[in-house]
């Protein structure tokens, strides 16, 4: 019997979409083309490559009228937000226009006569996505564009609970034209990730995903000496401090802790407010978080769908009854149809009276809730900040671009942001630390982690 991956629909439980699983003889084939296409593509000038993958986003954009339902249908996300087509956009655009110049040789800085020194940045060679499910265009843009503007060929291998979207990209790039191999999606189990993982035909991985699932592919590859690009975990804080705008900081970190029902790589977890503008912004933050109207994500006036499994709500569910137990102060009282354990449905939480003796303040929720403390001083915040496992992003809230920027220097994070927060600027690395993970995408330092460095020592007179 054949083993399929079945993808079932947090709004309903119906089983949506259901693919058969390739067969070990298909993966190991989809490996050789795309070695054979590879080898044709390295030589590709650079501006004929950035032809395919506009013309690639073209097509997708094409596709949004069906693609927009079936990201509600896959993971939740509610079709007033139009999918990810505005950051898919962005991301791809920049990355090709930064190509020629982020890749060209790196001439030596000491002149020498008579020899001509450079080093080169070459393709990988075959490089495998690893997609999750929580932005399932975004996070596959930001490895599979650069790496095949860097001459490489590239397999997705796509979350099961986005199945389709590996389809989807498929699609877009055979509209493109895209020479056959160099772009293939596979539906494969584990254990066939884990073996292709370990079987030294692949260049470079790309995971996003649990710290655990990163753990997993460093073992799985352990030996082969392929390259690791790893967006694991994240408990991203965000520091209020008094001279904050409150408006704008409340609205945005409200949004940036709820969107997309909390599941975001870089969404607000913990919040730490200055004691002179604690009980205002708890006030304010509160009565916004209200605004939200949980339920069918295919309804337009829907604003926070369900989670995309039962079992992350259920996390959720177990962290405030922590929190609560443990003397936290829960301020949502909304009332969600189908709101229980074992439902994906579930209301958006603000928690007081939190500190990091809760999980909820210390271990990824990667949901609809979030802990306010108060802090005395910046000193406090930062402690506060840093006392985690995890370093994706973290944001400073200020009219002080000098004194952000002093906090920022001491946060162990991989991005510091103010005055904003949950998103990724293309220009700007994609990076973490700590058990966040290692590498980095996009921005011109993303293709030096898409390429290796090849010496030429050229003696020219003789």
């Amino acid at each position: 019997m054949t083993e399929t991956v079945k993808l079932k629909s947090p709004i309903d439980g119906s089983i949506y979409a259901e693919r058969p699983v390739a067969s070990d003889q298909a993966i190991n084939a989809a490996v050789e083309r795309a070695k054979a296409a590879q080898e044709k593509w390295a030589e590709t000038p650079i501006v004929e490559r950035g032809k395919y993958m506009l013309a690639m986003l073209e097509a997708l954009v094409g596709m949004s009228d069906e693609i927009v339902p079936e990201i509600a249908w896959q993971m939740g996300r509610p079709v007033r937000y139009g999918g990810e087509f505005g950051g898919v956009k962005e991301r791809t655009n920049y990355m090709v226009e930064i190509a020629e110049a982020a890749l060209k040789p790196v001439m030596a800085s000491n002149p020498k006569d008579g020899f001509s020194r450079y080093v080169k940045k070459v393709p990988l060679g075959v490089v495998l996505v690893i997609a999750p499910w929580n932005y399932p265009y975004l996070t596959a843009v930001n490895t599979i564009v650069p790496a095949l503007m860097a001459g490489s060929a590239v397999i997705l291998k796509h979350a099961a609970q986005t199945l389709l979207v590996g389809e989807r990209f498929q699609q877009a790039f055979d509209k493109a034209g895209l020479p056959k191999g160099l772009f293939q999606n596979l539906v494969m189990n584990h254990d066939q990730t884990e073996k292709l993982l370990g079987s030294g035909k692949i260049d470079h991985v790309n995971f996003t995903g649990s710290v655990a699932g990163g753990r997993a592919i460093e073992k799985a590859a352990a030996g082969t000496f392929m390259t690791l690009g790893l967006e694991l975990g994240g408990k991203d804080p965000a520091y209020v401090l008094p001279d904050a705008k409150m408006d704008h900081a409340i609205a945005n970190l409200v949004d940036g802790a709820f969107y997309n029902s909390g599941q975001c790589c870089c969404g607000i977890e913990r919040v730490y407010v200055h004691e002179k503008v604690y009980d205002e912004f708890v006030e304010g933050f509160v009565a916004e978080t209200k605004n939200y109207v949980v339920g069918n994500p295919l309804d337009e006036a829907t604003t926070m769908g369900p989670m995309a499994q039962a079992r992350f709500a259920d996390l959720i569910r177990e962290q405030k009854a922590e929190a609560l137990r443990k003397g936290a102060k829960g301020h949502i009282n909304m009332k969600v149809e189908n709101d229980r354990a074992g439902s994906p449905y579930l209301a958006p939480e603000v928690l007081t009276g939190v500190d990091h003796q809760m999980s909820v303040m210390r271990e990824e929720s990667f949901g609809p809730i979030v802990g306010i403390m108060k802090v005395r001083s910046d000193e406090e915040a930062i402690a506060l900040m840093n006392d985690s496992p995890y370093g994706l992003t973290a944001s400073i809230w200020t009219r002080d671009a000098e004194r952000a920027v002093a906090i920022g220097d001491r946060v162990e994070t991989g991005t510091v942001f103010m005055n904003r927060c949950d998103y990724l600027d293309p220009a700007l690395v994609w990076t973490g630390v700590k058990d966040t993970g290692k590498g980095a995408a996009l921005s011109a330092i993303g293709y030096d982690n898409l390429t290796r460095p090849k010496s030429y020592h050229l003696r020219e007179t003789i």
